[in-house]
Formats: structure tokens, C-alpha cells, sequence
């Protein structure tokens, strides 16, 4: 470790031992019977969302689901029957309203800081963490980013939800809204370029698009909690048949990386906006579908293990939100059948959910799946930040009428087509591939080795997904040193 290195990191430990922050290891993240007790003990008087250094301990799909304090139970997921989705495929969907800030984001930012803080090479002393994004990423960054200690500037798209505004500056982000909406990435990394420019080595840019941190965490935590429920879920002729989840930044999809790992013959599928058909046509557009990002490929996502690219219409998704959370889509479902305990959990589906929910559903339909057949996603986020949206398509398009749920439910949702899903060869994927020279090399600049070792290096993806357990070991000197985990 360089001399600078050993001084930032004395910094942050002296910072985290005055501020009593614990750092959690993967391995709890993963299995939360590995906290100390203690630990355990303090959260139960801690809310979900509390900005306390000890709530770092539950970022995990494991917590048990109240807002207030609370312990560990299994993963949270909900199963979709084929009464809503039409399909015989059963779909699983792991919930993330149970992290704090009521989404996964918590997770995916933790390994780009953490990562950065254990090593001496970011300083919470004298920088700011950079979190350029569409939404719950940076969110979850300056969540992450007060209980570590640091201060947080968030970037996101004027156009996203008022709630994630609002809630930002509570939690006293600095906070830069850029022109657009969710699919105006572009427009975020030239304010994080022009904002790196003018403040130099004061801020550290924690891009989810770029940092392995991101798909790492998912790796480690997303892909091991299926599996989970899987083994608890199946029977004798279950097969773990599959995962859609929208491209975004590409974290989630690391989980892939290690399910592959676990079911070779799985098919992995990222998804995108119809309206912006990125993987599909090398297309550009805006749309509605809050929270996945577009118009590029991201440079820690891995092209060559997809077999799939699916795209869901935004429209298609505004209709689906209106019918799972109003009371005349409520009563749509009863009527057909729905279970009283699947309508009383819609709401754990926010708009990037639901999009997840429909390539599920058309993967189904795709490769004619039946009941044997486990399809797995998740749910980022839940409406809780999306009341508005509610209320601007009121607005839009008037109450919502008896009519309007059977038309959505019975027209649209029970008669999804697997139209525009495309099964990916070689060159397909090399196609997409070649697409990050765009951003990541012209505009980013990143080397153009590198870019070609993603494609052609075999040891270039597993190198990277291998480092959980060093991570780990580092993680535990880092605690060691603070000495906070012998005085508990």
C-alpha cells in the first residue's frame, strides 16, 4: 500500500471510530445468523430506515419485514400465480422495500464505497462520494453515505418521481438534477465530468455503471438469496429455469454470473424500455420505466452470458401500475380469482418491478414454459415511491373505472405476447459488446485493452466476481482496526 493510501486509510478508521461504525462482511449480508448478537440486540430498537451507522447490517434480503426495529428471517420474495400472470411458469420476486430506503440500491452502493474506504484510496475526511444515477442508486448512496461517515452529491434526471427529490435533500444530499429523463444517461455523466473538472480530488465519482462493486454485491448476495428460495420452493421436478431482469446499470445481473454458476442451463435475460430498444436495435428514445437507464451498454455488465434480450412497453407498464393499485383493479383481480394475500402485496412492485414482472411473464410465454418451470427477478423498489405517478395518471387519463381494470387485466396483462424478445448467438452479443466503445472508451475513456479483455480474456469476469472473499478478509482488518467490535 502506497504511503497517501496508509494515510487515508488511518483517516477513515479514526473517522469510523469516532463515528461507532461497524462494517458488515458479505458473508453476513448473505447470512445474517453471522452478526454478533449485540448487534442484533441494538437493531431491534432501530427503524428501517433510521440514519444509523448499525442499520449497515441490514443491508440484506433478510430482514424481517417491519419498519421498526425487527430482526432476520428468511428472504423476502412473493410468489406470482399464474391466476395474475397467465402463465404456468411459476415467477418469483424477491422484494426489496425491506432494505433501508425500501430498496436493493443500499446494496449496490455499499460495494463501490465500502470497497473504496477499506483500501485508502477514498478519504471521508476531505472528499465527497459522486453518485451519478436515475434514482434509488443514488438514493442508496447517500443512505450509505452518511452511516459511513461521508458527504454525498446525487445526480439524477429532472423528470424522475418528486418523491426521490424530496427525499434526498432530507438526508442533506447535494443534489443535481440533469436534463431529461430515465433514459438521458448521458446527460448524468457529463454533469459528474463537468462537476469532477471543477472540483478535483475533493469528490470521488462512484458510478453504478462502471464499478464492479455493484454487480459484485448481486453476486455475492442477489444470486445465493434465489437459490435460497429456490431449494425451499421446489419439488422433485422444479427446474430453475430462468432471470429477467431490466439491463439498468447491470448490478442485479451479476447475480446471473453466480446462478449460472449453479444452473448452467438457466436462461438470463436483461430487459429495456421498448421505446428505447438499446441491446434489441441499437435504438434511443425516452420512456417511463423508472430506475433500469438506457441508450448504453454498461461497462460492468458481462454481454457474453445473456441468452436473451427482452423489451417491455412503457405503456404497457403505466397500465399494469394503474391496475395493481387501484381499488377498481383490486377488485378486477378478485373477481378473477387473484388471492386476497397476492393483491395485499402489489404494492411491493414499483414501475421498474412490474417491467420486471412482464419479462417474466413473456420469457414464459417465449420458451413455452409450465409448471415445472421457476422463473426468478425482483423488485427493486415498491410504489411507496411512486405515489405520484398515481396522480399524475389520474390526471392524464381520469379515475379509474371497472372498465379500464378489465380492459387491463383481461386485454392486456392475461394477453401479453413474447414480442420483442430476441435469444442472442455470438455475434449478437458481440454487437452489444461492441456498443461500450461509444460511451465507455471515446467518451469515458477507458482503455481500449481492457474493453477487449471483457471479450476475449476467459479469466477476466471470474477475476473480478472471485474477490468477494478478499473483500471480506479486508473488510474484517478494517473492523479490527477501528477495535469497535471488541467493545461492543
Amino acid at each position: 500500500m502506497k504511503k497517501n493510501q496508509q494515510k487515508v486509510l488511518e483517516n477513515t478508521v479514526k473517522r469510523c471510530r469516532e463515528k461507532k461504525i461497524i462494517i458488515p462482511t458479505y458473508k453476513q449480508m448473505r447470512n445474517p445468523e453471522l452478526v454478533p448478537d449485540k448487534i442484533k440486540a441494538k437493531l431491534a430498537n432501530i427503524g428501517l430506515w433510521d440514519v444509523n451507522p448499525l442499520n449497515l447490517f441490514r443491508i440484506t434480503w433478510k430482514n424481517e419485514p417491519v419498519s421498526q426495529g425487527g430482526g432476520y428471517g428468511g428472504v423476502n420474495y412473493m410468489i406470482l400465480p399464474s391466476e395474475l400472470t397467465g402463465v404456468k411458469a411459476k415467477i418469483v420476486v424477491l422484494v426489496g422495500k425491506y432494505f433501508p430506503t425500501g430498496s436493493h440500491k443500499v446494496g449496490a452502493t455499499f460495494g463501490p464505497l465500502v470497497e473504496k474506504l477499506v483500501s485508502g484510496t477514498f478519504d471521508p475526511t476531505t472528499q465527497k462520494a459522486l453518485w451519478p444515477s436515475t434514482g434509488n442508486y443514488c438514493r442508496g448512496g447517500a443512505f450509505n453515505s452518511v452511516l459511513l461517515g461521508c458527504h454525498a452529491i446525487a445526480i439524477l434526471p429532472e423528470e424522475m418521481s418528486q418523491e426521490r427529490f424530496d427525499w434526498l435533500k432530507e438526508i442533506g444530499a447535494e443534489v443535481f438534477a440533469t436534463p431529461g429523463c430515465e433514459s438521458n444517461v448521458k446527460e448524468i455523466y457529463d454533469k459528474a465530468k463537468e462537476l469532477l473538472h471543477e472540483r478535483g480530488n475533493t469528490i470521488v465519482n462512484l458510478n453504478q455503471f462502471s464499478e464492479f462493486g455493484n454487480p459484485i454485491w448481486h453476486y455475492a448476495v442477489t444470486g445465493p438469496a434465489m437459490e435460497e428460495v429456490f431449494d425451499a420452493i421446489k419439488k422433485p421436478e422444479s427446474r430453475f429455469s430462468g432471470v429477467f431482469l431490466t439491463q439498468g446499470s447491470a448490478g442485479t445481473l451479476g447475480s446471473g454470473e453466480y446462478l449460472k454458476e449453479r444452473y448452467p442451463t438457466m436462461k438470463l435475460a436483461a430487459g429495456e424500455a421498448l421505446q428505447c430498444p438499446t441491446l434489441l436495435y441499437n435504438g434511443y428514445g425516452g420512456h417511463r420505466i423508472e430506475g433500469i437507464g438506457d441508450k448504453h451498454v454498461p461497462w460492468v455488465h458481462n454481454i457474453k452470458t445473456m441468452d436473451m434480450v427482452g423489451a417491455i412497453d412503457d405503456n404497457l407498464m403505466m397500465s399494469i401500475m394503474r391496475l395493481f393499485n387501484e381499488p377498481k383493479g383490486h377488485e378486477q383481480l378478485r373477481a378473477a380469482g387473484v388471492a386476497e394475500e397476492v393483491i395485499d402485496k402489489l404494492h411491493l412492485l414499483g414501475l421498474s418491478s412490474i417491467a420486471n414482472m412482464l419479462g417474466c411473464i413473456k420469457m414464459a410465454k417465449y420458451y413455452e414454459m409450465n409448471e415445472d418451470d421457476v422463473l426468478f427477478t425482483v423488485a427493486t423498489d415498491s410504489m411507496e415511491m411512486y405515489g405520484s405517478r398515481i396522480n399524475e395518471q389520474r390526471t392524464l387519463h381520469g379515475e379509474y373505472t371497472a372498465t379500464n381494470a378489465a380492459v387491463d387485466f383481461d386485454g392486456k396483462l392475461l394477453n401479453v405476447t413474447d414480442h420483442g424478445m430476441m435469444e442472442v448467438n455470438y455475434y449478437d452479443k458481440k454487437r452489444m459488446h461492441n456498443l461500450k466503445y461509444f460511451t465507455w472508451v471515446e467518451q469515458q475513456g477507458k482503455d481500449v485493452e481492457e474493453l477487449n479483455a471483457q471479450w476475449y480474456d476467459r479469466n477476466y469476469w471470474k477475476n473480478h466476481f472471485s474477490q468477494v472473499d478478499e473483500w471480506d478478509a479486508k473488510i474484517e482488518e478494517f473492523n479490527e482496526r477501528t477495535g469497535l467490535l471488541k467493545n461492543l
